[in-house]
């Protein structure tokens, strides 16, 4: 049987316009691909890059120091005892007396109302740990309390 000629337009058409779909659909798909390539080596590049800020330091072996009595304002006192967390790679063992020295400088003459608030007991404890640090050379990774009595 003969196909007219509207039938074979017809045709034409519908397989022109599968073709401009497929063709739209393969652009799309080569796009898409090109997009997931470049993002991945994007990150994969931002990722792999050496950091250029300082190394954060290791922490070391801790030594811990007797506890000592500090006088406080008012009469009273603070019992308290000191444990200095080494950086790694540092001396085999932190002489402590001169933290101790520091810990009494700074907490003499505290108030018990200062020291009783965590707040106070935290800026206190700051202010120590940079004056330890300043004094023992950058040595002293971190400081804790192991003994904080108050009477």
């Amino acid at each position: 049987m003969a196909k007219s000629k509207g039938e074979a337009e017809d045709k034409d058409g519908k397989e022109a316009a599968e073709g401009g779909k497929k063709k739209k659909m393969m652009i799309i798909g080569v796009v898409v691909v090109a997009l997931a390539v470049g993002g991945y080596m994007f990150l994969g590049q931002s990722s792999s890059k050496p950091t250029t800020g300082p190394k954060k330091p290791s922490p070391g072996p801790v030594a811990t120091l007797d506890p000592i009595t500090v006088n406080l304002a008012g009469g009273h006192f603070l019992k308290i005892g000191l444990a200095l967390q080494e950086k790694a790679g540092g001396p085999a063992e932190l002489d402590g007396a001169e933290a101790l020295d520091l810990t009494i400088s700074l907490f003499s003459g505290k108030t018990l109302a200062e020291l009783s608030e965590a707040k106070g007991r935290e800026a206190a404890k700051a202010k120590l740990i940079a004056a330890v640090t300043k004094a023992y050379e950058n040595k002293v990774y971190d400081i804790y309390f192991t003994e904080f009595v108050m009477q």
